[in-house]
């Protein structure tokens, strides 16, 4: 399939903003929101979770510039979805091109950004109410996120091979795509093939990896200043423990075991950066084999002259489509 028919009439792409946590993008995306007369769709996995504000880096509304989209659309522990956002973020392109918006698209996850840009098919298990991933996550619940990935191994190993055996989503996930005839190995090579749906500019934030761990370090500590046990005190107090211990629920499960008196408050803000700077090394990875992507260096945290590369690239590749 080729270029999505979108209802953009004068066919600017949408502007992809990608790159680790703490590289900068949510000020990137709304510096260049502000310039190009749009809005932003976020693609993060955990900020589409109402109340999982402060530690998941959420842009507060005090200090959202233009409209943002994606954020606070379910509760924690709620299914959700590649497949559910991919109909979510194309549904806001449309809608903002009618309003003659510019979208732009900016986060971390990187599957996201791919489901929401290229032409991916999901198949049923990736949807809710599926009675294969209801039956591995009671296996997991009940054996362990270790067990759940053995097993995976046994039947399906090159599948395990990729994924790391915390992701209990993801092995299960697999397990899904077992039951449908095909593997997550077998997707994840596709992936690698895509074309796109939607058109789009990708632009990447490269940063040393040692001023990266420096950063994580900080907005660690200003998430704690921010009111982050707090945040997962009231978390708690609802009723969302299940969702906010998850394994992918970094700040808030290392709060929880703290709070839960399994360990110390300084092992478990140690425990956080260490997870976030693991996390933010995935993310790296996974960003650096899109070849469309064009990088900027972002170790100074210059967002101002970011904003301007991206507005000079942007404005190249339109006069070269002239």
């Amino acid at each position: 399939m080729g270029a999505r028919q979108s209802m953009r009439g004068d066919g600017l792409p949408v502007v992809c903003i990608v790159g680790p946590t703490a590289s900068g993008k949510s000020d990137l995306a709304q510096a260049v929101a502000v310039a190009l007369d749009g809005e932003v769709v976020s693609a993060d996995s955990m900020q589409i979770y109402r109340g999982m504000d402060i530690g998941t880096g959420k842009v507060m509304p005090e200090d959202r510039v233009v409209a943002h989209h994606g954020l606070d659309l379910v509760d924690p522990g709620e299914p959700y979805s590649a497949a559910m956002f991919q109909s979510y973020a194309r549904a806001c392109f449309d809608s903002l091109a009618a309003r003659g918006k510019r979208a732009v698209l900016a986060g971390g996850t990187g599957l996201y950004v791919r489901a929401a840009i290229d032409d991916m098919d999901f198949p049923k298990g990736e949807q809710v109410d599926n009675p294969v991933r209801d039956r591995y996550m009671r296996f997991a619940e009940e054996c362990g996120a270790q067990a759940l990935w053995d097993e995976l191994d046994r039947i399906d190993p090159k599948s395990a091979a990729l994924i790391h055996p915390n992701n209990v989503r993801r092995v299960v996930r697999a397990f899904e795509m077992l039951a449908e005839d095909t593997t997550y190995a077998a997707q994840h090579e596709r992936l690698q093939h895509l074309p796109q749906a939607v058109p789009a500019a990708f632009f990447g934030l490269g940063i040393d990896p040692a001023i990266l761990s420096k950063r994580i370090d900080r907005r660690v500590d200003a998430m704690l200043e921010a009111g982050l046990v707090d945040e997962v005190k009231s978390l708690l107090h609802h009723g969302f423990r299940e969702g906010i211990t998850a394994p992918q629920a970094i700040g808030y499960k290392e709060i929880v075991s703290a709070l839960d008196g399994s360990t110390s408050f300084e092992e478990a803000i140690a425990q956080v950066k260490t997870a976030t700077r693991r996390y933010a090394k995935r993310q790296r990875t996974w960003f650096r084999k899109d070849a469309r992507i064009h990088w900027l260096s972002a170790d100074d945290g210059d967002t101002a002259s970011l904003a301007r590369e991206v507005l000079s690239q942007l404005n190249g590749a339109a006069a070269d489509r002239r």
